[in-house]
């Protein structure tokens, strides 16, 4: 029976088969509302006269009375395991109903977030009960054989059904004959005839608009403006760079280029084909002397392959991480290389502040000293724990930034470090002593302020040009430690985007700040104002969720339209899980050479949503782990935090609640961050209260 979208249908018989489901579920729980395992008060008294028998029992009847005792606790533990899982909850008891037809019989299955089986009421929970996997690999109408335990289970899924179940009240339904939602009036109406997909992205034409400069084509689609490359990592597109990008690639070699631009407008391109238009002038710039550096390896993989593609085969393209590590062991390679990961936050912020610069430089300026490697690992120690310098410096260079409290904090756990690490070094290795990542940069700026240039297998370590991908992210001093390797002509590229500045405690507060902290004030600042990557609706969605922390005046140039950015929300995770497992499988058989990047806050999100789509049998879908990318057609599954720098077909944020993305800079910039590395189309997805940011951008959708 099929019905015009968004008439009336109180009485469609789909409608009342849920209805009926869920007043039998309801009875049930208000009859019995825990399937709570028995009392564990006779295990106890069992114990205690066990016990007690044991004091006064021959020895020789003791060993059978202890294994009695053991048996009795193996019980009390299973007891108490059992009365931690977790009980149907009336308001919102199961997401999701499949009505199976084995020889001949039909028999109603739930999906909640716990098992109930009692009463001709089947509730499993879609986490780990094997027979959901049927629910997540089948549609309706198909036929299904599956290996269930030591059963072969054989039969058809006659209903597939997801449902929206709020305070004990049916509000929506989603089946394969039409969406269904109960509105305020207490009517039920018809919302949809056909499930939301996601399309748009295969071989479609995206050519930019006409500017007037000569610019036809956008930036990563081939001579006809489609996109249709199977490799997911950045393209070499010389041929397609425009008037404004020209400009800036082609700046004279020496001293500073600095590229400021929205997500997607091309500031890493411009910086590595740069590096080819400087070699093409400088030989000497396609060597080891010439290095591209970029925050995280998913980045470092993504572009790697462009600079050959370019003709320049030498030059180095390096995570900033990787690079401060290497050299930090080559210059003080008695220290431990273990890095620790239970850094206090207030430590970790102020070692990556602007005025540790200010704080090392005076240390070297006022203690006298021989410059050797010992002096400069004594003057990175010496900082740490001097609590009457730092607390002078921060109060000349950042007032406020930091309390007289948190640099006390600091110096006393600095302290106690040292302690370890002199001892570790005296030869107590039976000790473990690990080093923070960010002493990396806080040492080779030591050794630079007190020895003088880093040092290569014995000769200066000099560069002819770096190019800082992401610039925003980096601190001060790592930046600093960079430029203190170039050459006299100054030779450096900075490109960065300060609406994607997500690591708070890098130091970065405005271009102007920062230069003044790298002592070169008055360096230019070009902006690249036309956003390639992204659709408009994908734009306009993701300066809204910066709100008032957008730093423009106007929304960026975009290049061309699409689909709209939309907004699902769920009751339960299974329920996304269940939902996006239909839209993808759909979506990588129609379009094979899609990337998809399933965006989650959290690596326990990641883990929940990648099992979930895996038991409904997504295709080529993979878990990204430790930043490894594959760059291929697919389905990736990661936290938000890894993909900056990155692009995907599509992009779906999942798990957008107020707990995970509250109303802060922060969350703002990282959602801003997620919504566009979309090409083509954003989805975002919700379980329990929306964030306020995402509410907030969603109420100005058009519509």
């Amino acid at each position: 029976m099929r019905f015009p979208r968004d008439e009336a249908v109180q009485d469609h018989p789909i409608i009342q088969d849920e209805l009926e489901l869920l007043d039998r579920v309801r009875i049930l729980l208000e009859e019995q509302p825990y399937d709570l395992p028995p009392s564990e008060a006779g295990i106890v008294a069992e114990l205690l006269r066990i016990r007690d028998e044991i004091v006064d029992a021959k020895e020789e009847d003791k060993g059978a009375l202890m294994e009695q005792y053991h048996r009795q606790i193996a019980l009390l533990e299973q007891l108490r395991e059992a009365r931690k899982r977790p009980q149907v909850d009336p308001d919102s008891p199961y997401f999701a109903h499949i009505r199976l037809r084995e020889n001949g019989r039909e028999r109603d299955l739930c999906l909640g977030k716990a098992t109930r089986i009692q009463r001709g009421i089947r509730i499993v929970d879609w986490r780990d009960a094997p027979i959901s996997k049927i629910f997540y690999r089948y549609q309706q109408g198909e036929e299904y054989e599956e290996d269930i335990g030591e059963r072969a289970l054989i039969g058809e899924v006659v209903a597939r059904r997801t449902v929206a179940i709020r305070g004990g009240k049916l509000e929506g339904i989603l089946s394969p004959d039409g969406s269904f939602s109960l509105r305020k009036d207490g009517e039920w109406h018809v919302d949809a005839i056909e499930a939301p997909r996601m399309a748009g992205g295969e071989g479609a034409a995206m050519r930019a608009h006409d500017s007037g400069k000569g610019m036809h084509r956008r930036l990563g689609t081939d001579l006809e403006g489609h996109r249709r490359r199977s490799d997911k990592r950045l393209p070499d597109i010389a041929g397609l760079i425009d008037t404004e990008q020209f400009e800036l690639i082609t700046q004279p070699q020496s001293g500073f280029v600095v590229i400021r631009g929205t997500a997607g407008s091309g500031k890493t391109t411009v910086a590595l084909h740069r590096i080819a238009y400087l070699a093409y002038d400088d030989p000497r710039i396609d060597s080891k002397a010439t290095m591209f550096v970029v925050f995280s390896k998913a980045l470092r993989d993504y572009v790697a392959h462009v600079l050959p593609a370019l003709g320049v085969e030498n030059a180095q393209v390096r995570s900033f991480g990787d690079w401060a590590r290497e050299q930090r062991r080559n210059h003080f390679n008695k220290l431990p290389r273990k890095v620790r990961d239970d850094t206090p936050a207030v430590v970790l912020k102020l070692k990556n502040h602007p005025a540790i610069l200010a704080a090392l430089e005076e240390q070297v300026r006022t203690v006298d000293g021989r410059n050797t490697r010992e002096q400069a690992l004594d003057d990175w120690m010496s900082v740490m724990v001097n609590a009457p310098l730092l607390k002078r410096v921060f109060a000349r260079v950042a007032p406020g930034s930091m309390s007289d409290a948190e640099i006390d904090r600091v110096t006393t756990w600095a302290r106690d470090r040292n302690e370890e690490l002199v001892n570790w070094l005296e030869g107590e290795r039976e000790i473990s002593v690990e080093l923070d990542a960010e002493d990396d940069a806080l040492l080779l700026r030591a050794w630079q302020l007190r020895v003088g240039r880093l040092r290569r297998r014995g000769r200066p370590l000099v560069y002819r040009h770096i190019a800082i991908d992401e610039v925003q992210d980096f601190s001060p001093i790592e930046v600093r430690v960079l430029l203190e390797t170039l050459d006299k002509n100054r030779s450096i590229t900075l490109a960065g985007d300060t609406q994607q500045h997500v690591m708070q405690d890098a130091g970065f507060t405005s271009w102007a700040d920062f230069f003044g902290h790298l002592g070169v004030r008055g360096t230019a600042v070009n902006t690249l104002r036309i956003a390639y990557r992204s659709s408009h609706p994908i734009v306009s969605f993701a300066v809204d969720l910066l709100g008032e922390y957008w730093e423009d005046d106007n929304v960026p140039v975009t290049t061309r339209g699409g689909p709209p950015v939309e907004l699902f929300k769920f009751t339960d995770h299974g329920a996304t899980v269940a939902f996006l497992s239909d839209v993808l499988r759909d979506l990588i058989r129609a379009e094979p050479l899609a990337s998809v990047a399933v965006l989650t806050p959290g690596r326990d999100m990641s883990r929940l949503y990648y099992d979930g789509l895996d038991k409904g049998e997504v295709p080529r879908l993979r878990l990204v782990e430790d930043q490894v990318f594959t760059f291929a057609p697919g389905v990736e599954v990661t936290e938000v935090q890894s993909v900056k720098g990155l692009e995907f077909d599509y992009v779906i944020l999942v798990e957008t609640s107020a707990q995970r993305y509250p109303d802060t800079p922060t969350a703002r910039r990282v959602l801003h961050v997620g919504a566009t590395r979309a090409v083509h189309q954003l989805w975002i997805t919700c379980v329990g209260t929306l964030s306020p940011v995402v509410r907030e951008a969603v109420a100005k959708l058009p519509g």
